[in-house]
């Protein structure tokens, strides 16, 4: 196939099987390592020309991820990025850091990737198999920072750990954030099934850095580093306190660590989470002697879409890619610090197999104005059986809502735009494909108003 452009590289890669848009049929079949193993090799294992660190968990990898790109890159490093799912374009998937790659690299990656692979097939006892989307899209992202003469690569999982694409690769270190439950047709209905997936990215000898974990999936960790003779560096046991305030310049934090090291902060990133990211991230840089005082700013700056993100001042508008309870509860938490009015809307959607009742239920302890909206196309997700949940919730409850049901995100913006008062705020939360959609959407609405106003 001719790669001429980017697009032509999404055109060649979708044409394979797209396991992204699946939320069941997890199979050895489908789901596998040594496939991946064969095409790397095939490709010249791109994946040895660089270091790397591996991150998996339910939430807050993508950050984690990004603040230790953003730091080793303010340091000299040239540190790829590799990150899914994306908000609105793909190459946000590939990145330098957080900078897309130039067009002509993108373009003749694109092109020695489709080169190679003509005619690869997996052979095995079942017959043959071609690569999966999601396999060609990890491959390609090692062909990228290997071509660019990337020295790290900071890579996250897609989905659990275990049989993930990116579990091909020995890195420096693995990193694994908080655990919920999420992806339950997939990964296991339970904690300890889902923290199980998760922690086969501990490689032998090689350190595990934990979040703030807790009771099974804690145990899980552990357990796991054991059996594969990996040194576990848990951040509660490594940082003393960390206080942190969610205000209109960014998320002050003040971390003070049991060495006797402390960091004032303020993060781009607003959260809570986003502080205890960035506080995983610098562990990780401080135990391999790459923290230095100088990356600081870099850390302060980091930004990726989707996470706590405005788009807007006038009014208040703010996409994050929230779906589970834990981060749903926390982002919540920060938004009404900001915004404690009761005239605030919330749009929200989420895909199928996540936690719809805990989601929405916290929901109404924040919102009186909640509108219903989908997700995208890429994954399954049932948005009126989402409204109809929500509306027998908001039953049970004394106060009075207003509860929506809007199928397509840029009537959703427009009706939050139109009746959200004055002093209130927008929040878009559930899903990243969401907080995609609304942004894209947001975008049509400006370019519509300045069109106006010119």
């Amino acid at each position: 196939m001719q790669i001429s452009s980017f697009e032509d590289v999404i055109r060649f890669t979708e044409q394979f099987t797209n396991l992204e848009k699946q939320i069941s049929h997890y199979t050895t079949r489908t789901y596998r390592l040594d496939r991946m193993h064969d095409l790397l090799a095939h490709l010249g294992n791109p994946e040895r020309a660089f270091k790397k660190i591996h991150l998996a968990g339910s939430k807050g990898k993508g950050s984690t991820a990004s603040y230790l790109a953003s730091a080793l890159t303010s340091m000299g490093y040239k540190t790829g990025l590799y990150l899914s799912p994306h908000l609105v374009d793909y190459r946000e998937r590939f990145t330098l850091s957080g900078t897309f790659f130039d067009d002509s690299l993108l373009v003749s990656t694109g092109q020695e990737l489709a080169d190679s692979i003509e005619g690869f097939t997996f052979r095995d006892e079942w017959g043959e198999t071609n690569p999966t989307t999601f396999e060609l899209f990890t491959a390609y992202a090692y062909l990228l920072f290997k071509n660019s003469g990337c020295s790290w690569a900071i890579i996250e999982t897609g989905l659990g750990g275990r049989l993930d694409a990116t579990n091909t690769i020995i890195p420096e270190a693995s990193v694994l954030c908080p655990i919920e439950l999420e992806h339950t047709k997939i990964l296991g209905s339970t904690i300890r099934e889902i923290a199980t997936e998760k922690s086969k990215i501990i490689k032998r000898g090689v350190p595990v850095f934990i979040g703030l974990e807790e009771g099974e999936a804690l145990d899980v960790f552990l357990t796991e580093a054991e059996e594969q003779h990996s040194t576990p560096y848990l951040l509660k046991e490594h940082l003393g306190s960390l206080t942190s305030s969610t205000t209109s310049d960014g998320e002050k934090v003040h971390y003070r660590w049991k060495n006797g090291e402390e960091e004032h902060l303020c993060l781009s990133m607003r959260g809570l989470v986003q502080a205890q990211n960035s506080a995983l991230a610098m562990l990780v840089l401080k135990t391999l002697n790459l923290f230095d005082k100088a990356m600081l700013p870099a850390i302060e700056s980091n930004q990726i879409p989707g996470r706590f993100q405005q788009l807007s001042k006038d009014p208040c508008l703010y996409v994050d890619g929230a779906h589970t309870t834990r981060s749903l509860k926390a982002l919540l938490s920060s938004f009404s610090s900001l915004h404690p009015t009761k005239e605030n809307t919330v749009i929200f959607g989420a895909l199928e197999d996540k936690d719809h009742t805990h989601m929405l239920s916290l929901l109404l302890d924040y919102f009186q104005r909640i509108i219903i909206s989908r997700p995208g196309t890429f994954k399954k997700s049932d948005i009126n059986q989402l409204y109809e949940l929500l509306l027998d919730l908001a039953a049970k409850r004394e106060k009075q809502y207003e509860i929506l049901l809007i199928e397509d995100n840029l009537s959703a913006l427009k009706e939050a735009l139109s009746h959200t008062a004055k002093e209130g705020a927008i929040l878009t939360c559930g899903s990243f494909y969401l907080a995609g959609g609304i942004t894209s959407a947001y975008e049509q609405v400006r370019s519509s108003h300045e069109s106006q106003l010119a």
